[in-house]
């Protein structure tokens, strides 16, 4: 394949957004570089036909069905990685962007042989003079994952412990040793796991403030309905993915505060949704919480759920 990067979009029913993704990349971005991957998760509002029909010249796969991000993104990847692209950008829809962004991201992989994957500062579109989503952590006592919104110092880069599906440039070699996202997750956290497989290979992950792009965030999770914006369905992931995390990835000497700090949250959270009257908010948490510690870890962790198919 003679370029070197697979830019991966997956689209759910959301056309205009992909589209206005796209149209910017194309604007701001050398296409000498990249080749954009449209990965569509069984979209009921004719999305592959008017994407199609805007771009004629885009790759396209249908995945039929809604595959989550985690295995709607993995067809993407397993594409780039059968076409011998060297690395595979993934990508939120609902982005922007107003520079070059891959080929920052790609000199700096090109740059750091020992890096496995790279994110760039990701700014809210709405304000774009805050960030979203920057450098990320993980509190070890408390179990919990954070990203800076700190105004980063653009003149360097900073090793962090997790980058987001937002916008990832992966080393496709480093991703054929670690497998891809593991499909179990479906949504929420299946980032932070591979960020952690790739760690645990020896690879650093890299912040690199230099590059830039704006996220609307969440436009596929945003309902109206009586209990909210936010679709109910999230906090069921959430709840869930979290403590499956925690499971694998947690310090066996820090349990206990994790089990206190994340209780007392999870069950504060219950008691909001029950005293506001938003009855499937609650349902879908705990069962999120029930499914999370009782969950066999084998069908967790099955290697068939992140392996190149």
């Amino acid at each position: 394949m003679s370029k070197p990067v697979a830019l991966i979009l997956l689209n759910w029913n959301t056309p205009a957004h992909t589209a206005n993704c796209i149209l910017s990349l194309l604007q701001y971005c050398d296409e000498q570089l990249f080749d954009i991957i449209v990965a569509d998760n069984g979209s009921t509002d004719n999305s592959l036909a008017l994407l199609k029909a805007q771009f004629p010249n885009l790759i396209y796969i249908d995945n039929k069905e809604n595959l989550g991000f985690a295995e709607g993104n993995n067809k993407g990847l397993v594409y780039s990685i059968n076409n011998c692209y060297t690395y595979s950008l993934v990508m939120n829809t609902d982005t922007l962007v107003d520079e070059d962004l891959v080929t920052g991201l790609k000199t700096h992989l090109d740059n750091y042989s020992h890096a496995a994957a790279v994110q760039p500062a990701i700014y809210w579109m709405h304000d774009r003079t805050r960030i979203w989503n920057g450098e990320g952590s993980f509190n070890s006592l408390l179990g919990v994952t954070r990203s800076s919104t700190e105004t980063p110092d653009s003149n360097t880069y900073k090793i962090v412990e997790w980058v987001t599906g937002c916008c990832m440039m992966i080393r496709n070699s480093a991703l054929i040793m670690s497998g891809l996202f593991n499909k179990q997750f479906f949504l929420y956290y299946e980032d932070v796991e591979l960020s952690f497989r790739l760690r645990d290979l020896g690879y650093e992950l890299h912040y690199l403030p230099a590059c830039k792009m704006y996220h609307e965030a969440g436009v596929s999770a945003k309902v109206e309905k009586k209990e909210g914006f936010l679709s109910p369905v999230i906090h069921y992931y959430i709840s869930r993915n979290h403590i499956w995390f925690l499971r694998r990835y947690a310090l066996t000497a820090y349990y206990p505060v994790n089990l206190i700090y994340n209780g007392f949250y999870y069950l504060a959270l219950l008691a909001y949704f029950i005293l506001r009257g938003r009855k499937e908010k609650a349902r879908l948490l705990m069962k999120g919480l029930k499914e999370g510690i009782f969950t066999p870890g084998d069908q967790i962790w099955s290697p068939t759920n992140s392996s190149i198919r």
